[in-house]
């Protein structure tokens, strides 16, 4: 009885977890405090769980706090929750000063879906695939006009993914740079890498359960490329460029794509972005290699990693991208994303949404994401696939009555308690949700 009691107390306090694609762009001199108990069944088992979230922006700076703790029946902590140094850190989800597209941007901590130029090396790149594997990363970014760099790297617990790409607009530099559209030409080069151990291994395949694969240790994962952007308008309501990226992954084969994006803002009311690019995939390459599934791919275990599917592309493999994302009046928010390969399926589908309408009392939000998509799996929950939805009730603006769905990934340990690859985890939680903006 007291069991039954204390699983319906929790049942009333339960914790917002926010699909972090929803609150890409901060509010400044804004904040949310978010937090509670709850209860959350993970692959069929159930614990107790205690979350605190809070966010703050205030000017420029922003600071997003994560403390989640989750206890099983018999009261012990689950060990996934702080089971090496890293965990304890990511308590601080991240620090950052600036937006992403502002002169100066620097983030610490969770880095999620980011994107080094235009995609082509690494699009919506994400270093903590789930709650088990928060890492801590860094993002430095400055423009200074004329010239420029971007950079990022993973985990400073480990080695992990690096990526720079720095740019210049040379006709800044001369007279021709108050020509309309030719003047602000941009010239970039990236150099990415991943400096795991595991990131070059490639296992001969086929194979049969019993045999052990042989494996070809290529070492760490290194590309390079080259890109050309030119603006063709930039308006305080609309903006468009043009682009072609140059890419090779060394050891293996190269790639380059080409393509424009558009973006439209209308004061709030409706907000549109577009992306469309052509895609020439030679053998053994992959565009946007570092993906939001990167983590997760690299080596996922005995028998599969990342740089073995670049090994098996034997054909060029051509097709192209396309992204639309719609924003109305901030209360309905849709962005999807898929690529489609000219001979084959194989494509790769990135969706969410979020609709939560002023003066309703209902919320829905959704976020799905799947790589190598073969024809009717588009939407089979499999070792390739990320989902997150939830569909809710607001009985008072402070209140969320919430049913969540996760379809997410947990870690494979060696003995040595490092990470060797990922397996699927289900979560599905109940929840009342505490949410208190405030102002600075």
């Amino acid at each position: 009885m007291k069991k039954i009691l204390l699983t319906l107390f929790v049942l009333l306090f339960l914790f917002i977890d926010t699909y972090s694609q929803f609150n890409q762009i901060p509010n400044p001199n804004k904040g949310n405090l978010t937090g509670g108990l709850g209860m959350t069944w993970i692959d069929g088992q159930p614990y107790y769980a205690f979350r605190f979230r809070p966010e703050i922006s205030f000017a420029k700076i922003g600071v997003g706090l994560d403390l989640n703790l989750e206890f099983n029946s018999q009261g012990k902590l689950r060990k996934e929750n702080f089971n090496e140094t890293s965990d304890y850190l990511s308590i601080i989800r991240y620090v950052r000063y600036g937006l992403k597209r502002d002169p100066v941007y620097v983030k610490v901590g969770a880095l999620d879906f980011y994107t080094l130029g235009h995609g082509s090396i690494m699009y919506y790149y994400n270093n903590s695939p789930g709650f088990d594997t928060r890492t801590i990363g860094t993002v430095i970014d400055l423009d200074f006009n004329k010239f420029g760099f971007e950079s990022i790297y993973s985990n400073f617990a480990q080695a992990g993914v690096l990526g720079m790409r720095g740019y210049v607009r040379p006709l800044q530099y001369t007279s021709a740079a108050s020509i309309p559209i030719i003047g602000n030409l941009e010239v970039g080069a990236t150099f990415a890498a991943d400096l795991n151990k595991n990131s070059g291994k490639v296992f001969r395949v086929p194979y049969t359960p019993s045999s052990v694969a042989t494996v070809d240790d290529k070492g760490s994962i290194n590309i390079i490329g080259l890109d050309l952007g030119l603006p063709l308008f930039n308006f305080s309501m609309a903006n468009a460029s043009l682009y072609f990226d140059y890419v090779k992954i060394l050891n293996f084969g190269s790639g380059a794509a080409s393509g424009i994006i558009f973006e439209l803002n209308g004061l709030g009311i409706f907000n549109a972005s577009a992306k469309l690019e052509r895609r020439w995939n030679n053998a053994q390459y992959m565009p946007a290699y570092f993906n939001s599934f990167y983590e997760i791919e690299r080596y996922t275990d005995s028998i599969s990693s990342k740089a073995t599917s670049l090994e098996y592309l034997k054909a060029a493999e051509n097709g192209y991208y396309g992204e639309l994302g719609i924003s109305v009046l901030g209360t309905l928010n849709v962005i999807g994303g898929l690529q489609k390969l000219d001979n084959h399926d194989g494509g790769i589908l990135h969706l969410t949404a979020d609709v939560a309408p002023s003066g309703f009392s209902f919320i829905a939000r959704a976020g799905y994401d799947k790589v190598f998509i073969d024809g009717a799996d588009v939407f089979k929950l499999n070792d390739r696939s990320i989902l997150f939805t939830e569909l809710g009730y607001k009985p008072y603006s402070f209140m969320i009555v919430s049913i969540v769905y996760q379809w997410t990934f947990t870690p494979i340990r060696n003995s040595d308690k490092e990470i060797v690859g990922y397996k699927p985890q289900k979560k599905i939680e109940p929840r009342i949700s505490f949410v208190y903006p405030f102002n600075m």
